[in-house]
Formats: structure tokens, sequence, C-alpha cells
């Protein structure tokens, strides 16, 4: 049974909503006319969507896709049955579209891999060896890393010394398996207080030392403009690294146009290195409703336009 207030993704894409849309954005009906082609992979999460195209996952996948984008993201995808695992999986083969990084450790609390504790080692074994299998169900290509908390009891250098270690031995469970296990730096100022990795430059040295196909980067543009600023010199000294971006504007972590960062540039800049992978949309919406998804689709579609 479906809400009163909200539209099917049909009703949607057909109605007077997809009018005024296909006016401002370039989208229209099914009935045989375009989409928006965007030039990058933008992927919104399970949930951006729905007051359009309602609560089911697979109908939220389809209502992304006739719009034009051609990822998602699920942070928690682990956390789902296997069986909707595979009917995602499913959907997203069926559409062509990826998926990004989903979150396979970020436990916020933990002093974890700054350690050279045997438990968290046994833990971090067991997890990568259930990374593996959900990607395989998934065709995922890449899963997400934060390294945990740092210890102020430690000095700073063997603290690194340690990440790397506990990295090393999670890409010799991942590398087979060709799974790239992603690390985020996340900011220490407005979030995430007392996390080890908190810039590119550090997860650029880290990536480095470690010296696997299976550790790379994500570019978390939301958290790096609010710990080091210095966008697009950071994506190119380290680009070589990054395997995915995360988006968000900021202040406010909503959609781009909605703060202080030119995203129209930065994405023009991707897109001219040749970027292939996927962006993913780790924002909230500016506004609610119907309305605020709209805005977001219209600022996609602002940003994407770029000369190539």
């Amino acid at each position: 049974m479906k809400n009163k207030n909200t539209l099917s993704r049909r009703e949607f894409i057909t109605g007077g909503m997809a009018a005024t849309a296909a006016l401002s954005m370039g989208i229209t009906s099914l009935a045989g006319q375009e989409q928006h082609r965007f030039k990058l992979k933008y992927a919104p999460n399970f949930g951006m969507f729905r007051e359009h195209a309602g609560e089911d996952l697979i109908d939220q996948i389809k209502f992304i896709h006739d719009v034009g984008f051609r990822a998602i993201f699920d942070n928690n995808i682990m956390s789902k049955s296997v069986d909707l695992q595979e009917k995602i999986a499913s959907a997203l083969a069926n559409f062509n579209m990826d998926l990004g990084p989903f979150v396979l450790y970020a436990d916020f609390n933990a002093k974890s891999f700054v350690t050279r504790d045997p438990e968290i080692r046994q833990m971090l074994t067991d997890l990568m060896k259930q990374g593996v299998e959900t990607a395989k169900r998934l065709n995922a290509k890449w899963a997400l890393v934060v390294p945990g908390r740092f210890d102020e009891g430690l000095e700073w250098d063997y603290q690194t010394a340690n990440v790397i270690d506990n990295l090393k031995h999670c890409c010799e469970i991942l590398e087979p398996a060709g799974l790239v296990m992603v690390l985020e730096s996340l900011n220490a100022w407005t979030n995430h207080p007392g996390l080890f990795l908190t810039k590119i430059p550090q997860a650029y040295m880290i990536c480095k030392a470690v010296n696997s196909p299976s550790c790379k980067i994500v570019d978390d543009l939301y958290h790096q403009q609010i710990q080091e600023g210095n966008l697009i010199p950071n994506i190119d000294m380290a680009y070589e690294e990054i395997a995915a971006f995360h988006l968000g504007d900021n202040p406010g972590r909503n959609e781009p146009t909605t703060g202080e960062i030119n995203y129209k540039n930065i994405f023009k800049h991707i897109y001219d290195k040749g970027y292939d992978g996927v962006l993913c949309m780790e924002h909230g919406k500016s506004k609610r409703g119907l309305e605020g998804e709209k805005a977001v689709i219209d600022a996609y579609v602002a940003c994407d336009d770029f000369e190539v």
C-alpha cells in the first residue's frame, strides 16, 4: 500500500513533476525519451529518493537508474540478509550499475589497527574473510575501512607501523579475491575527534607502505574540506592511490551547491583525469520531502554540466 504523499517511480517520470524536471534537468518520460546522461558515476544511497520510489530497495534502484544515475552505494549492506544482498546484486546487474564501497570496518571507539593485539588481528582476519564472501555475492569491487582510534599512550610512529602491518595482513586475504580495501580519512574538527586517519597525505603514505592493489583510498571531499582543504591538489598528489570518492558539501553535509565546495570544478577535474569509479553521495538533503529529493537531482545535473 502506497502512502498518499508518495509518488510511484512511473508517476514521477511520466507525471506533471517530470514535465518540470524535463525542462530543468533533461529528464523525460519512460516512453522512449532520454534520461539525463551523467558524465560520472554519482551514486545515491538507499533512502535518498524514498519519497519518489517508496520503501522497496529494488524499486529505489529502478528509480535511481531511470533518473540517469549509474551507481548506488550502501554503507550497511553487510548487515542485510543474504537473500536481499542477492536481489540487490541481480537488480544492479540488470541495469548495468556499479556498487560503491560498502563498510567493512569502521569502529570509531576502538584502538584497533594501531595495536599489536592478537585478538584484534584475529578479529580483522575473520572480518576480511566475511567481507570477501559479501563481495562475491554482490559482485562488489571495494570495501571501506576506517582504522579506528589513535592511542594517546603510544608514540605515533609505532602506531603508524602497526597500522601498516595490520593492513598488509588484511591484504593477504583480500588480494587473492580481487577485493580492494579503501581507507577513509575522517575529519577531527566537526565529526570524529580521536581517529588515527585524518588526512589524504597520511592515507597516501600508508598505501605506499602497504604496497598492495587491495589497499587504496576513498577521498571523502566533505571530510577533507574540513580537515585540510586543498582538495584538487590533494587529488592530484594522491590520485594513483585513490579508488573512490565520497561527496557532501560543507557546511551542512548536504548536496552540492549548498555549501562552499565548488563541485562543478572538482567533477570536471576528476573527469578530465579519466576517473571511471564511483562517487558516493554520502550526504543529506537541504530540503525535506519530494522537493528535497528533486533538489538533489537538480544539484547533480547542474554540477555535471561542465564542458569536456
